[in-house]
C-alpha cells in the first residue's frame, strides 16, 4: 500500500474517490431519485445577475449551498423571493425540508426570518471568533 498526500486534487482522482463512494453508498440509497440540482437566478433589465441561488436535493431535503443577493439589491424583498422560488421547486421535486449553513458575518436572521430554525453551531470556525451555523426547515 502507498499513501500520499498533496494538496493538489485532480478531476481525475476526485471522480476515483467519489465513484468508491457513490458504489458504496448505492447499497443504502438510490440517489438517481433523490438527487437533483436547483437554482434560482435574478436578473436587471440589462441582465446582469443581482442574486441567486445554488442548492441541490439529496433524499428529502434541498441543500442550499449558495444564496448570493448584491448589495444594490438588498432590503428589497429580493432574497425572500429567490427563497420562496427554490422552496416550491424543491417541493415539487419531492423534498420535505431545508438545510442552509451561514457564517456569523452573513445572513442568520434573514434565514430565520424564512422560517428557518438553528439547529446547530460551531464555534471558532472558519476562524476564532467566527460561528457556522446550520439551520433547518419542514415545508
Amino acid at each position: 500500500m502507498q499513501l500520499s498526500v498533496t494538496n493538489t486534487i485532480t478531476a481525475h482522482e476526485k471522480d476515483e474517490l467519489l465513484s468508491g463512494l457513490r458504489s458504496h453508498n448505492r447499497q443504502f440509497i438510490n440517489f438517481a431519485h433523490v438527487s437533483g440540482d436547483v437554482a434560482v437566478y435574478a436578473r436587471d433589465e440589462d441582465g446582469v445577475m443581482i442574486g441567486g441561488l445554488i442548492g441541490n436535493r439529496k433524499g428529502e431535503w434541498l441543500n442550499i449551498d449558495y444564496l448570493w443577493v448584491s448589495s444594490d439589491a438588498r432590503g428589497t424583498g429580493l432574497g425572500s423571493q429567490i427563497m420562496q422560488a427554490a422552496e416550491e421547486e424543491a417541493k415539487r421535486m419531492g423534498c420535505l425540508h431545508a438545510l442552509v449553513d451561514t457564517f456569523s458575518f452573513q445572513a442568520r436572521p434573514f434565514y430565520e426570518k424564512q422560517g428557518y430554525r438553528l439547529q446547530m453551531t460551531l464555534d471558532d470556525f472558519p476562524m476564532k471568533g467566527m460561528q457556522r451555523h446550520y439551520l433547518s426547515k419542514a415545508f
